[in-house]
């Protein structure tokens, strides 16, 4: 049975559901280039890819293109969607119980590492994690495996047996890149069909779940 330490967190659709403050600055983007949403549930894919391969793949803009989308999704997210956030249940009780258990716990997320460290801050979660590592603002380091990694380099833990907690498939396949163990919730913007075929080590329907399978309860 594996003693996982340090755990790795993502942070939208994982921690915190910051899903209206990423659609709403999507929207803002797009209305740039007058597309219109109908319904903004279809955005909800924006949610845990890097921003600007999403605009590439959603929408068929060039890297260029974009680039420039992502600076206009900025504008709006860095003034208003940031806070446009709800932590979600059961999250403040699963960290309070692993910082009890001796845990190290760490954010590595896709989402530029100075946004991250805002939405942590002002949702009053900094005490639990040592590290918050996250991508740059010119568009590196946005893989899910670098962002792992670089979490990992940062707790220098020469004797780690991580794991990393992720809601998406970008998440699992981050994870197995980087060599370390998954956990795909279900209460984020994945599903289950998504992290089975993804191959998430363990699958969790809750914060409870999460907390078993961590300290080895339902492994």
């Amino acid at each position: 049975m594996k003693n996982y330490n340090p755990i790795l967190f993502d942070l939208d659709g994982t921690l915190s559901d910051t899903g209206e403050g990423i659609i709403n600055s999507v929207v803002y983007a797009l209305n740039k280039y007058d597309i219109k949403v109908e319904d903004k549930r279809q955005l909800f894919k924006f949610v845990g890819p890097p921003l600007h391969k999403s605009f590439e793949n959603f929408y068929g803009f060039s890297p260029e293109k974009a680039q420039q989308a992502v600076e206009y999704y900025r504008e709006y997210y860095s003034v208003k969607g940031i806070y446009e956030n709800t932590v979600y249940s059961g999250i403040y009780s699963l960290l309070e119980r692993l910082k009890a258990d001796g845990k190290t716990l760490a954010v590595a997320t896709s989402k530029p590492e100075k946004f991250a460290k805002i939405v942590i801050e002002s949702n009053n979660m900094s005490k639990y994690f040592s590290v918050v590592a996250g991508a740059n603002l010119d568009g590196s380091r946005t893989k899910k495996a670098d962002v792992i990694k670089y979490a990992l380099n940062r707790l220098n833990a020469p004797n780690a047996v991580p794991v990393i907690v992720g809601d998406r498939c970008y998440d699992v396949a981050g994870a197995k890149e980087a060599g370390i163990d998954s956990i795909g919730v279900l209460y984020g913007y994945g599903s289950i069909e998504e992290m089975k075929e993804s191959q998430a080590t363990y699958i969790a329907k809750t914060t409870e779940d999460i907390y078993k399978i961590i300290v080895g309860e339902d492994r």
